[in-house]
């Protein structure tokens, strides 16, 4: 069964997705939000994503690991140094969860959600100001709240990270996080760092100069494109092209 993650510096705990039997009910109920949103809007398909497939790929496996833990902080207004030192936490605590290996490693995710929360320039300023500190460890902190209008990778006009409930969430870092790094080079080196390991030092600084030549703060979305089917393949493909632009985060 998968344990409890508890904070060593802020004493925040994290209990795993599937805990039922909490002493906090307050605690309990802001798991069954997330266990509620994750269970029927992630691992489900929306029309307006722009691509087939659920929501997040990685949701109904993650569950199925009980590989993701939530843990609570209250409050309408909370301390930002103690949210500052429960996340600080997270970032040393998350490279740690188990599996630290093998392809379920990706699953992992640990979620700080603030349900008490109504201002969420809190999360937002938050995000701006700890993201690099998760880039460099080839991880990401995401930022959900009711009506975050941070738009899609496949379609600028829907916003996945509009969710019941306020929270940051720590996970890692994928190849199609690309859009999300590019406006800073010390993110952008991050993720030439991690999928690109075998790559010299300065070959890596080329490379991520290159890519943000020319940047301006807005990169562009995808879109599915069919290409004809080919004999090898015997139906058509789903090939990611750019096109309208979207604003990176």
């Amino acid at each position: 069964m998968t344990k409890i993650v508890i904070g060593p510096r802020s004493g925040m705990y994290w209990f795993p997705l599937s805990a039922t039997e909490i002493e906090s009910d307050f605690t309990g109920a802001a798991i069954a939000v997330i266990r509620n949103w994750a269970g029927e809007y992630l691992t489900a398909p929306h029309p307006a994503l722009g691509r087939d497939g659920p929501v997040c790929p990685y949701a109904a496996p993650s569950m199925r690991r009980d590989l993701m833990w939530i843990g609570r902080i209250p409050g309408a207004h909370p301390w930002p140094d103690f949210v500052r030192l429960v996340l600080a936490d997270a970032k040393d605590l998350y490279l740690g969860l188990p599996p630290t290996g093998g392809g379920a490693a990706v699953l992992r995710a640990l979620i700080t959600v603030f349900p008490d929360l109504h201002d969420y320039s809190l999360i937002d300023e938050l995000h701006r100001e700890l993201k690099t500190g998760f880039v460099e460890l080839g991880t990401m902190l995401g930022q959900f709240y009711p009506g975050c209008a941070q738009p899609g990778l496949w379609n600028k006009d829907f916003h996945p990270l509009d969710a019941p409930i306020a929270m940051l969430v720590v996970r890692t870092m994928m190849a199609t996080d690309f859009p999300f790094l590019v406006e800073r080079p010390e993110w952008m080196s991050s993720y030439v760092k991690k999928f690109a390991p075998a790559l010299p030092a300065h070959v890596r600084k080329a490379v991520v100069s290159r890519l943000i030549a020319g940047r301006g703060p807005e990169v562009p979305v995808y879109e599915r494109e069919s290409e004809p089917a080919t004999a090898a393949g015997g139906g058509a493909a789903d090939k990611p092209v750019r096109v309208a632009p979207m604003r990176a985060r």
